[in-house]
């Protein structure tokens, strides 16, 4: 890992909106060329799932994806956004779950519906004795297409609502919850989001294809959310790379990590020594 990263480490003013609100948006994380290099990917992935049946009306949902172009691994340990994601979370991290989705346009007239609302992580908002809800994980969505719009199939998110174990929906399934608002991205932008915080998907009223990449980061003793298959791009990983694609000496290290388990820290203890606290 190239040491220029840490010119896009978390500022004190990221670390404070992040805390406070639940998410951070960062404008031109990703060039042109790589807007259009993933544009092209993800497009051979959701051109392959209507040729096998998906209906081309429908929102497409598809985890591991990192596997089948290097475009996307390159993002695993992206230099302009990784270092806000150790920022938040700390070195002692992997990525635990990622998808790609396209929403393309519904054909539909704009409502006024309840969208489905949700915070991340299913039981573990059931299981965990604590109040708030622990962070645990956070998610980096990639924006390959322009949601700067509302209508667009956004993202709506309630800032601050991380901090809350329960959202009071409105009665009758008409309208969006207090404080909801659509996430105006876009193409190029990263938009970090806790998984305690309140967020949906939302119907795409546009006649443009919504596509956007998402990453999420936990603690190594966290499970896989998905059946990553990342394993197949380990041997021809650098070290940090691969423990970000889940490798480790052994089951222990990922509890009681030694050096070799996380070289994250150790990198970061040589560049960015306050980072690897």
């Amino acid at each position: 890992m190239d040491i220029s990263c840490l010119e896009h480490r978390l500022t004190d003013e990221e670390r404070n909106q992040f805390n406070e609100t639940g998410i951070l948006e960062v404008e031109n994380a990703l060039s042109l060329e790589q807007i259009a290099a993933l544009t092209i990917g993800s497009d051979r992935i959701y051109n392959a799932k209507i040729v096998n049946g998906h209906d081309p009306k429908t929102a497409l949902f598809f985890p591991d994806f990192i596997p089948i172009d290097p475009q996307f691994a390159d993002l695993v340990d992206y230099e302009r956004t990784l270092p806000k994601v150790w920022g938040i979370l700390g070195w002692n991290i992997y990525l635990y779950h990622a998808h790609l989705i396209v929403t393309p346009p519904c054909g539909k007239a704009a409502d006024e519906k309840t969208f489905g609302w949700h915070q991340d992580s299913g039981r573990v908002n059931v299981e965990m004795e604590s109040h708030p809800r622990p962070r645990l994980s956070l998610k980096v969505a990639y924006f390959l297409s322009d949601t700067s719009e509302p209508g667009r199939g956004n993202f709506w998110v309630i800032p601050g609502s991380h901090l809350k174990d329960n959202l009071e929906l409105p009665e009758g399934g008409i309208g969006q919850p207090k404080g909801a608002i659509p996430v105006l991205a876009k193409p190029g932008s990263a938009v970090y989001f806790d998984r305690r915080l309140w967020h949906s998907a939302s119907p795409n009223w546009s006649n443009i294809t919504r596509k956007v990449l998402f990453y999420g980061y936990g603690y190594r003793w966290i499970r896989t959310k998905d059946d990553m298959t990342v394993q197949s791009l380990w041997e021809n990983s650098d070290p940090i790379r691969r423990q970000l694609l889940g490798g480790n000496v052994n089951c222990n290290g990922q509890y009681s990590p030694t050096d070799e388990d996380v070289p994250l820290r150790v990198w970061l203890r040589e560049h960015s020594p306050n980072d690897a606290n």
